[in-house]
Formats: structure tokens, C-alpha cells, sequence
């Protein structure tokens, strides 16, 4: 039955069209990707007093097997890697007692005791503090579509005896395979195995002690369904190459308007027109050459980010130059690093930089001011006040 569903799965993830996460991930908050669990289990005792005794090994015998439940509530951190608090058992049996209720009398050294009047049957805890790894996600990278999932686990905890009060320190490990369902619910399959000391289950209270230095173990089948809490998906890293890009694309766009709008002010300039036209022409021609062309420079760095914030400039210095007028350069810092003092010189550095640049196109030296005011927080986000500003003055 396992491999017939382990065959329908993977024949599922196949036809999965979702993108695969493999090239890294957005964290979430800590409150993100909780998940609580329920389930009902199947649990076939193995006690270490039973050695040697020749009782049957299969996991189905009546004196082993024994129903439970399972609650636990964990954290994935990453889409590989979780962390869960697990509660399991209440109801186990001691094996010891092979012969119990309806298996006839059972007789320890001297001491007879009627089938009917003696039962293995103990109550019993096991909490696990479990470490999981999702293979699917390792190898196969992150898909929040996916059908199956396969986690193995490891834990270490407490393994109390309820009915003899013995207590064990415990190991558990296992496989979880898990079908979703919906976003927020999975169906579990749990395959476990669980070592403890000697002494959990307690029989040599009845048994008068014992030679056998093993240990007590338990194979364990769970079924039930997983609940995820808040936010049970991760996000792709954002692609900075493309969001690069896309500002790019628009900057050249709004490059191209601004070539435009020149073209048809030179146009407008050249041809004769009634007074009201001329008198808008010379207005945006006066809006243009008094705004201020910012030029954005990187953390504590004097080199011009992006080069292309020079072709605004560039058009600047022609005008400047074909009508002889003076520019002004005025560098900035932004004030959240840096002292002030650094401040000051990194912001006259930067205005010394785009003046060089200036010169470089053409305009003469004793044409071009210069002024830096250190750290502002003129713009928003503070970043965008590392930059130099050119502007046409009025003469």
C-alpha cells in the first residue's frame, strides 16, 4: 500500500508546474511557518527482559501491540530544516506479561496468577524534543505545490512509566511522509522508532529483578494531519539583476521623454509663433534649466554610481555652454552614517567629482560653482540624498 501511494505521489510531482525554489529564500518573521500535529498511532513493545525467552517477534502479537496518540507543535526556519515538541503514547503494554487476560495463568517463581487477573496493559508518556530534515526540499529545492514530502527525524527526550513511576531517558528516530492537502493542512504518515533504558517497563518490580542489560524499544505507525500557523509558504530572494534592470529601462524611458520634450523646445525656439506660444516655450525652457539634475553616488564612495545619470547632465552643459551661462554643483551626504565632519568632505568630494565631469564636456572652469552642505535628510528614503545636484544659475 506504502509503495503504491509513493508511486501515485511522484507521479504527481512530475506534473507539478509550480517554480522551483532552489537559488535561496526570503526569512520569515519568527511567528511564520508554526505547525501544530494530531495523530492516532500504532505501537508494537519490545521489552529488554523478554531475551532469550523465545516469545514471537512479529509486531502484530496481541501481548506487544497497543493504540495511542500523538500532539506536537513545531517550526520549520528554513524550508529544509524544522524543529518540533512531540507528546506521544498513554496507553503501551510491558510485553512481560505475555500470558495477560485470556492467555491462561501466568506463573513468576512461586507465585501463580490467573489469566484472567492479570493484564500487561501500563500508561506511559514519551516526550521528544525532534530535529527534521525535509529531503524533498534538500534535493528536489522548494515547491510549495508539491503532493508528498519526506522528512526524516531525531530526538531526545523523556520517557516516563506511568503505572510503575520509572522514568528513561529516550531516543527516537524516524520517517515522516507527508500529502498536502491545502495550504494550511497535511495528511501524515510516521514511521518511528523509539530506544529507552532497561528499566521502563517496569517489570522487574514484578519479576524480582533481572540480568538482561539491554534496552526496551518500540516501532511506532501514525496517522493524522498537520495544521500550519500564520504564514506556511517562503518567498523567492528578489531578483536584483531584473528590479536593476526594470529601473533601468525606466530611467531610459524617461530619458527619451526628456530628449523629446528638448527637441520640440529647439523646434518651437527656431519657428516663428504668436506671443502666447513663445512665452510657453520660454517658460519650460526656464523650468528645465532651473531644476536640479541629481547625480547619486553610492555608500561613502565619490565614484558616480550609475553613469548614465550624466546624459541629463550632458544636455545641461550643452545649454550651458551655447548660451554662456554658469552652473552651480552642490554636493550632499545623507545624515544617518558617517560623522559630520566626514560628511562635509564627502559631499564636497562629491560635487568636485561631477564638476571634473563637467569640465570633461566642455564647460570652462570659471563657469561651474561649487558647494556641499555634509550629511541632510532632504529625501526620502535616506539613501537618495547621497548625490550632487546641477543646476543652470541665474546670471
Amino acid at each position: 500500500m506504502l509503495l503504491a501511494v509513493a508511486s501515485f505521489s511522484t507521479a504527481v510531482m512530475a506534473q507539478e508546474e509550480t517554480p522551483v525554489l532552489k537559488d535561496g529564500f526570503v526569512m520569515n518573521s519568527f511567528w511564520s511557518n508554526w505547525f501544530v500535529e494530531a495523530n492516532a498511532s500504532y505501537t508494537a513493545f519490545y521489552s529488554n527482559e523478554e531475551k532469550s525467552l523465545g516469545y514471537a517477534k512479529s509486531p502484530l502479537e496481541h501481548f506487544r501491540r497497543s493504540y495511542g496518540l500523538s500532539f506536537a507543535i513545531g517550526k520549520r526556519f528554513t524550508p529544509v530544516l524544522g524543529l518540533r515538541t512531540k507528546i506521544s503514547g498513554f496507553w503501551g503494554k510491558s510485553v512481560i506479561g505475555k500470558y495477560g487476560k485470556g492467555y491462561g495463568d501466568m506463573r513468576v517463581g512461586e507465585i501463580s496468577i490467573p489469566g484472567d487477573e492479570y493484564c500487561n496493559g501500563i500508561k506511559y508518556f514519551n516526550l521528544q524534543e525532534q530535529f527534521m530534515v525535509n529531503l524533498s526540499n534538500l534535493f528536489c529545492g522548494y515547491n510549495e505545490a508539491r503532493v508528498w514530502n519526506v522528512t526524516p527525524y531525531a530526538g531526545l527526550g523523556i520517557v516516563r512509566n506511568c503505572s510503575y513511576n520509572t522514568w528513561e531517558l529516550g531516543i527516537s528516530a524516524g520517517i515522516q511522509n507527508s500529502w498536502r492537502l491545502s495550504d494550511k493542512f497535511k495528511l501524515n504518515l510516521d514511521l518511528g522508532y523509539n530506544i529507552c533504558g532497561d528499566d521502563f517497563e517496569g517489570e522487574g518490580n514484578v519479576w524480582g529483578g533481572h540480568n538482561q542489560k539491554n534496552h526496551d524499544h518500540w516501532f511506532t505507525a501514525e496517522v493524522g494531519l498537520t495544521y500550519s500557523l500564520g504564514k506556511a509558504n517562503w518567498d523567492p530572494v528578489p531578483d536584483v539583476d531584473a528590479i536593476k534592470q526594470l529601473n533601468q529601462a525606466q530611467l531610459d524611458a524617461l530619458n527619451a521623454q526628456l530628449a523629446d520634450a528638448n527637441a520640440e523646445i529647439e523646434r518651437l525656439r527656431n519657428q516663428p509663433a504668436p506671443e502666447p506660444v513663445e512665452t510657453i516655450v520660454t517658460q519650460s525652457v526656464k523650468d528645465f534649466i532651473t531644476t536640479p539634475i541629481s547625480v547619486f553616488f553610492n555608500l561613502n564612495k565619490t565614484e558616480i554610481a550609475v553613469l548614465k545619470d550624466l546624459v541629463n547632465v550632458k544636455a545641461l552643459a550643452k545649454f550651458a555652454i551655447e548660451n554662456d551661462r554658469s552652473i552651480l554643483v552642490t554636493g550632499y551626504a545623507d545624515s544617518a552614517t558617517g560623522t559630520p565632519e566626514h560628511n562635509m568632505w564627502l559631499s564636497d568630494k562629491r560635487a568636485e567629482r561631477v564638476k571634473n565631469e563637467l569640465i570633461n564636456m566642455g564647460v570652462k572652469p570659471e563657469k561651474i560653482t561649487t558647494a556641499h552642505f555634509g550629511g541632510v535628510e532632504i529625501l526620502t528614503p535616506i539613501d537618495f540624498n547621497r548625490r550632487a545636484t546641477v543646476q543652470i544659475t541665474e546670471d
